[in-house]
């Protein structure tokens, strides 16, 4: 009788660490980031993740109670990895847009910041518009909604694709190109430093619905709308009990949620 009531205790307890390891791996959520685009998401020399996107991603999670557990993705292959489960969820300042749409679900928006164009101070580009930019190298990371303006937008310029921003910037540096396409906070982020001190803010692009979407949301796995539903509730109420502005006060001085 011993033994048998040994081994159904010792089943039982077998059965309650398998639930609670169950439980536990609910509740980590695998966030996929870029790591290469501040002050939104980078990679410090130490290996350690920050910026604005990570800080949400983070607050998000706390507010769900599950951990967050991020993972580097090249911007590329970023969607893929998504649908192949590397993780689950995309918080990489990723635009809301219909073409994306047809490949992942989004939360609603975290963040809606303007497009701008920034070019040398000794530039003779005066505005954003195509005739402002004909003939002109124009830089742009590569698969955004950046590169989709500047391709479909400046036809009379030479569009260049480049895999991270980092790119573009050394060779509008090096006088490479003559202009680059991006976030205004991404580029104000950069002007700021001293290798940014090249350049300036050259004017900011109307957004334009159907390239740029209607802001970055959350991309998750198509039909995944329940972890859409808790993000969305997650957004609205760090938006309210004032963490969100927290976060963004840290990285911003206007309030990047936009109208």
């Amino acid at each position: 009788m011993r033994i048998i009531s040994r081994v159904s205790l010792a089943v039982s307890a077998a059965a309650i660490a398998l639930t609670m390891g169950a439980a536990q791996a609910q509740e980590k959520l695998r966030i996929g980031t870029e790591g290469a685009y501040p002050p939104f998401n980078n990679l410090t020399a130490d290996g350690q993740l920050v910026g604005f996107d990570i800080d949400i991603a983070n607050a998000l999670c706390e507010e769900m109670k599950v951990e967050c557990e991020f993972v580097t993705q090249d911007w590329d292959g970023i969607i893929p990895a998504l649908q192949a489960n590397r993780f689950d969820a995309i918080i990489a300042s990723m635009s809301i847009t219909d073409e994306r749409m047809e490949q992942v679900d989004f939360t609603n928006k975290y963040y809606n910041t303007p497009p701008a164009i920034a070019a040398p101070k000794d530039t003779d580009i005066a505005g954003v518009t195509k005739e402002d930019l004909a003939g002109k190298a124009i830089g742009v990371q590569g698969s955004t909604t950046h590169s989709n303006y500047s391709e479909a937008t400046y036809t009379d310029s030479d569009v260049r694709s480049y895999p991270t921003a980092d790119e573009y910037k050394l060779d509008i540096i090096n006088g490479r190109i003559d202009a680059v396409n991006d976030d205004i906070t991404v580029l104000e982020e950069w002007l700021a430093t001293e290798e940014g001190a090249c350049c300036k803010i050259v004017g900011t692009i109307t957004p334009v619905d159907e390239i740029h979407g209607k802001g970055a949301g959350i991309a998750i796995r198509k039909g995944e709308t329940e972890l859409a539903e808790k993000f969305n509730a997650a957004i609205d109420a760090i938006r309210e009990n004032g963490k969100y502005k927290e976060i963004n006060d840290k990285y911003f001085s206007f309030d990047a949620y936009g109208g």
